[in-house]
């Protein structure tokens, strides 16, 4: 008898420079499919400068000739991220720091940031039932001397960025519902307190984000309406959001996290420090008077 998979992403990847959806089938099967639908939106007509240190060189986006160029009043950063990622969370104090160092400086134009959902594990059951070593290990392969070695360095870093990890409480889990709850408290003003609880809820606290009621209880505690929250998430809402973020990032050629996309100008990948992104929303903001009359790439 014939038998009709039933396929499930599993994750997202590049295949010889193209993005594709890699999906499995509960039999066992395994297929890759292009991930780029055009239908979507429009291929960007601009390219992101991607790699730890990049030199912000060059303006990257092209304007058809004669266009007018919109002058924003602040700098906006989107941000790609996942709320189980260790170098997120150290990427976003990073990125704090570096825009109070630009806002030291007066007469700038003010930074706005916006969050968006990127899985690294949507194959993740929602109770991995295990250690973040015991993770590395049976899922990533990796030996339990360097699986400790790398949680050992990441905490460290941690440390220098003001971040008190305890990756021995880590509650390993799949993070789609903690996305949703995200893009419902950005719906109502609150998207940044979310996703730093979230964060601080998952690396510092040992707290559970991967299910309903538990997650309802992070968005009481920063003001939202639990019972609502949790409506929320047991319809799934905002599955749809979390979806769109994660297809906008295979569009702009995003395939790890932390990225950053700096007024839809340049691309910064990695938990960079403080002093990149104080230098690159400065450029950005001392490029605003010349927006209109871009150079190629």
């Amino acid at each position: 008898m014939h038998h009709r998979h039933r396929w499930s992403v599993e994750d997202f990847a590049f295949l010889d420079g193209r993005p594709v959806m890699r999906q499995r089938c509960d039999c066992g099967a395994r297929r890759a499919v292009p991930a780029w639908d055009r239908s979507w939106t429009p291929q960007p007509a601009w390219r992101l400068v991607a790699g730890a240190g990049a030199a912000l060189t060059g303006r990257l986006m092209r304007r058809s000739p004669g266009e007018a160029a919109p002058m924003p009043d602040t700098v906006k950063v989107d941000v790609w991220s996942d709320v189980a990622c260790p170098w997120c969370y150290i990427g976003k104090r990073n990125l704090e720091a570096g825009i109070e160092r630009y806002r030291s400086v007066s007469g700038r134009p003010d930074v706005e940031v916006e969050y968006h959902s990127f899985e690294l594990a949507p194959d993740t059951p929602i109770d991995f039932d295990g250690s973040e070593i015991d993770y590395l290990m049976s899922v990533k392969g990796i030996d339990r001397d360097s699986a400790k070695a790398m949680l050992d360095r990441v905490t460290g870093i941690a440390a220098d960025a003001g971040l008190d990890y305890d990756m021995a409480s880590v509650k390993h889990t799949r993070t789609v519902k903690a996305h949703q709850l995200v893009h419902y408290a950005k719906a109502r003003g609150l998207q940044a307190e979310m996703k730093e609880r979230l964060l601080r809820a998952y690396f510092i606290e040992g707290r559970h984000i991967g299910r309903d009621h538990e997650l309802a209880d992070l968005g009481a505690e920063i003001g939202l309406d639990r019972d609502d929250v949790l409506r929320s998430l047991t319809a799934d809402e905002h599955l749809q959001g979390v979806r769109d973020d994660q297809r906008q990032a295979l569009a702009y050629g995003i395939h790890g996290v932390p990225f950053f996309v700096l007024d839809g100008r340049y691309g910064l990948s990695g938990a960079q420090p403080p002093e990149t992104f104080a230098a690159a929303v400065a450029q950005l903001a001392d490029e605003r008077i010349t927006a209109a009359g871009l150079v190629p790439d």
